[in-house]
């Protein structure tokens, strides 16, 4: 009988992974699929490089190779950087975002706990009306943002999109967290308590560290969403001083139908290194918080 399931595992395994074995399937099924997503990813990338690198002339050069820059130049980012309020920009999108991170990561901790752990009538209905807040348009949610936003004095100012940006940040966070949160052993917590150990010892001392991968996923989330933003940003800010990097380069960088392309590409190409040097510092803890938490 034993013998019988071995013999019946080897045909399965040689029909199962046994066919990636040759060179030309793995061709067919990994190298191509995997060439083709990576040139759909890259090059967005690089055509912004090129043309933020590629002089005025070659840019509306009848003829010239589109994919391709024969004169490299930093013209453009030397605009960008010193004739524009690009850096002040860029400082006003980092604030925005480091702050509404870390308000919406504080707020969808406490939820995210409450509801998973404490185990309460009625929490999982709170977690799935938490979730379903998220799924609102923003497109709806900044009409009356807007009027309250106006209300409380802080139009034109960083702070109207900080305490807005938590509106769609936090449900999200909560929603992550919880089940990061639903990973934890209970009994980590029963020992604890009965230890003598509080509510709020328990979450500093014991939850929060073994769900530091789930964090860190949550606020690069929460992080690359804000810092991306452009409808409450559009919205709330007027003054150019003021204004974040999605929406100035958009707004400033554009005089009527005039689209300076290299500096509008140098911008976005300068805009999105930050979030990309932050996954590739919080890749291994990302990775982690996506295939599993705390085992058993």
């Amino acid at each position: 009988m034993t013998d019988a399931v071995s013999s019946d595992k080897a045909v399965h395994d040689e029909g199962g992974m046994a066919y990636l074995t040759s060179l030309p399937r793995k061709v067919v099924t990994i190298y191509i699929p995997l060439a083709i997503f990576i040139f759909v990813l890259l090059f967005p990338f690089y055509w912004m490089t090129v043309v933020a690198i590629k002089p005025d002339g070659e840019l509306i050069e009848q003829g010239a190779n589109p994919f391709w820059v024969d004169n490299p130049t930093l013209d453009h980012i030397r605009h960008l950087l010193f004739e524009t309020s690009y850096p002040h920009w860029l400082w006003n999108t980092m604030l925005v975002a480091t702050v509404s991170t870390f308000l919406s990561l504080f707020c969808a901790v406490l939820a995210a706990y409450a509801i998973e752990r404490l185990r309460y009538t009625g929490s999982r209905y709170v977690g799935m009306g938490i979730f379903l807040a998220y799924l609102v348009p923003p497109s709806i949610l900044f009409i009356p943002l807007s009027i309250m936003v106006q209300a409380y004095g802080v139009r034109d100012t960083p702070l109207a999109l900080i305490l807005t940006y938590p509106t769609f940040l936090i449900p999200f966070s909560t929603w992550l967290l919880m089940g990061y949160f639903r990973s934890i052993p209970y009994e980590l917590e029963e020992c604890a308590l009965i230890d003598g150990a509080s509510r709020l010892q328990i979450l500093t001392k014991i939850t929060l560290p073994l769900a530091v991968p789930g964090l860190i996923s949550a606020g690069i989330f929460a992080f690359t969403l804000s810092w991306n933003e452009f409808i409450y940003a559009l919205t709330f800010i007027d003054a150019s001083e003021n204004k974040t990097v999605p929406v100035a380069i958009v707004t400033e960088l554009v005089t009527g139908d005039i689209y300076a392309w290299g500096s509008l590409m140098a911008g976005a190409l300068l805009g999105s290194l930050p979030v990309a040097i932050l996954y590739s510092f919080f890749v291994d803890h990302y990775v982690s918080s996506m295939t599993g938490a705390v085992k058993e």
